[in-house]
């Protein structure tokens, strides 16, 4: 494993650019030892955000164009080869950094990354990846927050059962990597739990997982199921997968929104809101989406990972987290090792 990890932040990438991307940068500089950081972007208007003397372990890389969130992957292939996306894969792909991050567009960051970091052999197509929190149980019966790693979440609309298969490989690796565990429970989003539900990609994708050695599969989940714990990894399709991850995220917002007009309603409730104050504020920062922010192409060559586009800096610093973790860990030489000597098992 290596001692430190080299992180390429695609500065000017999401809604806020490096107004979010540098202090998230210079905050897990200024509290890891282990991570070193190079921001990728227009040198001028990142050094805006930069104190006048910062740490050593930061270093600049001049990228005179940037990708918009309206940018076609084709036209960054053809003609965004100088943006500030573009550049911070290349330097992974290069040798330069050990993990790429960046808040920007996903389909451009889908199009770099293949085109630049390649899949491993064995890979038909990346995955997006990312953990969700979901309810567990300590050793005293009291109820926790653990999480459940699902892919995929938009990269890939229409999958086989092959592929399904596969995502379920890099699901097991990420969770092996992540949190130690080295057989995660494994199940398959589907419309009902019975063997008879479903279309007939996912049928063939069970009988897949349940004859491979690698994979502990434990069947269908149903959507309830994501949040209850029930599957350390949960695989998908990237179209059902991002409508179950959108509307989780829209409901959630609707709750936080209803909870804050109610105590609001009246004086007596007001009174009731102050008084719940410090529960509710434990409550917000446990489900707080920042704490969960980072998606992981798995299946590439080498490190990459999204932030949420409106990220703030907190939640940003959580995606450069999970890559030092990644990069530190090795995970893409470990998804390589398990194809090359499980996928056929």
């Amino acid at each position: 494993m290596s001692k430190t990890v080299r992180i390429a932040v695609d500065a000017m990438g999401g809604d806020f650019g490096p107004r979010v991307t540098v202090p998230a940068a210079l905050s897990l500089v200024d509290t890891d030892p282990l991570v070193s950081i190079l921001l990728v972007g227009d040198i001028s208007l990142i050094k805006q955000f930069l104190p006048e003397t910062y740490s050593s372990r930061i270093t600049l890389l001049h990228a005179p164009d940037s990708v918009s969130m309206s940018d076609k992957p084709s036209r960054v292939l053809k003609h965004k080869r100088q943006s500030s996306l573009w550049l911070a894969i290349e330097s992974v792909k290069d040798g330069e950094a050990d993990a790429c991050v960046s808040a920007g567009n996903t389909g451009a960051l889908m199009a770099a990354g293949r085109f630049l970091l390649k899949t491993f052999p064995g890979v038909d197509r990346p995955a997006i990846c990312k953990p969700v929190p979901t309810q567990g149980n300590n050793k005293n019966g009291a109820s926790e927050l653990t999480h459940c790693f699902v892919l995929d979440l938009g990269a890939n609309i229409n999958c086989n059962a092959q592929q399904l298969l596969q995502f379920a490989l890099m699901g097991v690796e990420l969770a092996s990597v992540v949190d130690g565990n080295t057989m995660p429970r494994v199940g398959l989003l589907n419309i009902g739990e019975e063997d008879i539900k479903g279309v007939e990609t996912i049928k063939l994708a069970a009988e897949l997982l349940k004859e491979h050695s690698r994979i502990n599969y434990i069947g269908y989940v149903e959507g309830d199921g994501i949040y209850r714990g029930v599957a350390d990894v949960l695989v998908c399709d990237g179209f059902i997968g991002n409508i179950a991850l959108k509307s989780s995220e829209g409901a959630a917002r609707l709750m936080a929104k209803q909870l804050e007009l109610t105590f609001k309603s009246s004086v007596f409730a007001r009174v009731i809101g102050q008084i719940a104050r410090p529960l509710l504020l434990k409550w917000r920062n446990r489900f707080d989406p920042g704490r969960y922010n980072g998606a992981s192409f798995l299946g590439l060559q080498g490190t990459l990972v999204k932030s949420h586009g409106s990220a703030n800096k907190a939640a940003f610093e959580t995606a450069l987290v999970m890559a030092k973790e990644q990069g530190l860990k090795q995970l893409p030489q470990k998804i390589s090792q398990s194809f090359a000597t499980l996928s056929h098992s």
